[in-house]
């Protein structure tokens, strides 16, 4: 399986690159490639600033389609990716829970799409998705319908809900990202 890192957002809220803030003395795009090369074959990331990333020593992409957000950078993630299923996630996401996405990726054979669905709401930049939607998540783009979720419809698709998310996150914090300087005060 690829594990796919997306870090093309514009930052605006928090006026600097996400990727790059420290949490625990640590830059947030460091623990997530880190985290990554214990769980996946192939790692990427999918970036508009390719040469901030270079020193990752894993595969730096840019987007296919420039400007289209998550759906995009799923899309060209899933397109680069050399195994048939790809685990997304955003650069800026401090907790991500190693065991919870191992249980994600053992129960993937069946499925095309494997997604938390906390209460919340369904959490489509945490989840897993076949090279099969591939041409779906493109027709959408061309389209510019650009709703992460759009694509689900037909699909074979594993719904992990709170029973299932809970006894890997206690805490509640496994989906939290960092938007702004008010969020990072927060992780503590």
């Amino acid at each position: 399986m690829t594990g796919i890192i997306l870090s093309g957002g514009k930052n605006s809220r928090m006026g600097t690159n996400k990727a790059f803030l420290e949490v625990e003395g640590k830059r947030l795009i460091d623990r997530t490639v880190c985290l990554f090369k214990e769980l996946f074959t192939e790692v990427m990331v999918v970036t508009n600033a390719p040469f901030d990333y270079l020193d990752l020593e894993i595969q730096v992409v840019t987007d296919i389609v420039k400007g289209k957000g998550p759906l995009g950078g799923i899309y060209t993630g899933l397109f680069f990716a050399s195994c048939d299923h790809a685990f997304v996630a955003p650069c800026d996401m401090p907790f991500l829970n190693k065991n919870f996405i191992a249980s994600m990726i053992r129960q993937t054979a069946n499925y095309d799409i494997v997604v938390p669905g906390p209460p919340e709401g369904l959490q489509p930049l945490h989840a897993i998705y076949s090279k099969r939607c591939l041409p779906v998540i493109k027709k959408l783009i061309m389209l510019d319908h650009l709703k992460t979720t759009g694509f689900y419809k037909g699909f074979r698709m594993l719904t992990l809900d709170e029973r299932a998310i809970r006894p890997f996150d206690p805490q509640g914090r496994m989906f939290l990202n960092i938007n702004s300087q008010e969020d990072r005060k927060h992780l503590a």
